[in-house]
């Protein structure tokens, strides 16, 4: 009796009966039958066949612990093999209805990326205004006007839509800020020409002034030094002929030998007087070619100075030029940077919202969550660009 209500609750496991036999307490009839079954009879220890008896019941035990475990595995197994079919199933189902769900939306997004592209590009060109006007006490008049030029030829009209308010506002204030800053730039150069060529003009004067007074300086000290070598010459002749006079007076009863003598030696004082004069033209001569040399010098001094004048003229244009060259060039880099910027929080924002998106949540859905974040509509949360 015992053995048929085993085998017939054993033959009631099946795919059908499993889910509700495979739960918790759901074994316990089994394992109740089992201990009823074996508590039931007691075995003699002492005989044989006692104890095969006890060996018999225990084989009992474990064909039906197999014959109970063994279905479980089972049913165990298609359990465990089940979510992945639901979850594959459900892969389709999302991917289908996500696809679905964008075709629907595609004219839509479309629209909003053209709107996006045309709104982008009316800001972009008043931001390009707006930048062309950064700064202008930095410019030069030149570069004033080209981007006063520049602005100009934003035109206005219809074509701006919704923004050609705005685009005549900015464009207003650009050229507004750019005129008067070419106007303030046009006086400041015109003082700083006029104050270069007030200098180079007093640099000419002084070294017109120096080169004179260097010439005047070596002619008044050669004429002073003629002069007192003439001079000199003079007096000494004028006493050598008192002295040969006193000499001829004092020997004038000497013999006719003295007199021829003292004949002689006038001779030899009119020879050194007119070595004196001869002197004295050298001088000049000399006096002369100093003057000629410091007229020469002068001349090389002027073509100095203007040689120089050129030179700072040029050093000022290159470094002008230098100055607009590093002007343009950090335009350039706060444009790059404003776009890497942009397309930098782009991208961000785009991950954002494709892992928001992977939760199960729509484009539109998952955008609108992306927008609250950025915007810090939402506490504790922040996105990190």
């Amino acid at each position: 009796m015992q053995e048929s209500t085993e085998l017939a609750l054993i033959d009631s496991i099946s795919d059908a009966t499993s889910p509700a036999i495979y739960v918790k307490d759901g074994l316990k009839p089994f394992l109740e039958a089992v201990k009823t079954e074996v508590g039931a009879e007691v075995p003699d220890l002492t005989t044989r066949k006692g104890r095969d008896r006890i060996a018999s019941l225990a084989a009992k035990v474990s064909k039906s612990k197999v014959a109970v475990e063994k279905p479980g595995r089972e049913y165990l197994k298609r359990l465990k093999e089940m979510p992945k079919v639901v979850e594959e199933e459900l892969r389709e189902f999302t991917r289908a209805m996500d696809l679905l769900r964008d075709e629907t939306r595609k004219p839509l997004t479309e629209w909003e990326e053209a709107e996006a592209d045309r709104i982008e590009a009316h800001k972009e060109s008043i931001q390009h205004m707006v930048n062309l006007a950064h700064e202008p006490a930095m410019m030069s008049a030149e570069e004033l006007r080209a981007c006063i030029a520049e602005v100009e030829k934003f035109q206005l009209g219809e074509s701006w839509e919704e923004f050609e308010a705005e685009a005549g506002r900015t464009k207003e204030k650009s050229l507004t800020v750019l005129r008067d800053a070419l106007i303030v730039r046009e006086k400041h150069e015109a003082e700083l020409a006029a104050i270069a060529k007030f200098q180079a003009e007093q640099a000419e004067r002084d070294a017109q002034a120096e080169r004179d007074r260097i010439a005047q300086e070596a002619t008044e000290r050669a004429n002073r030094e003629a002069e007192a070598k003439a001079q000199a010459e003079r007096e000494a002749a004028e006493q050598r002929e008192r002295d040969a006079q006193a000499a001829a007076e004092r020997r004038e009863l000497e013999l006719k030998l003295e007199a021829e003598a003292s004949a002689r030696r006038e001779l030899e004082a009119k020879a050194r007087a007119d070595q004196a004069e001869r002197d004295a033209i050298e001088q000049k001569a000399a006096a002369e070619r100093a003057r000629i040399a410091a007229e020469q010098q002068a001349a090389q001094d002027k073509i100095d100075a203007e040689r120089r004048q050129a030179e700072a003229v040029a050093r000022a244009e290159e470094a002008e030029r230098q100055r607009h060259a590093e002007h343009q060039a950090r335009i350039e880099r706060e444009v790059k940077a404003r776009e890497a910027d942009r397309s930098h929080k782009s991208a961000i924002l785009k991950a954002a919202k494709e892992a928001i998106m992977g939760a199960g949540l729509s484009e539109d859905q998952a955008k609108a969550v992306v927008k609250l974040i950025a915007a810090g509509a939402v506490p504790n949360v922040s996105i990190k660009y």
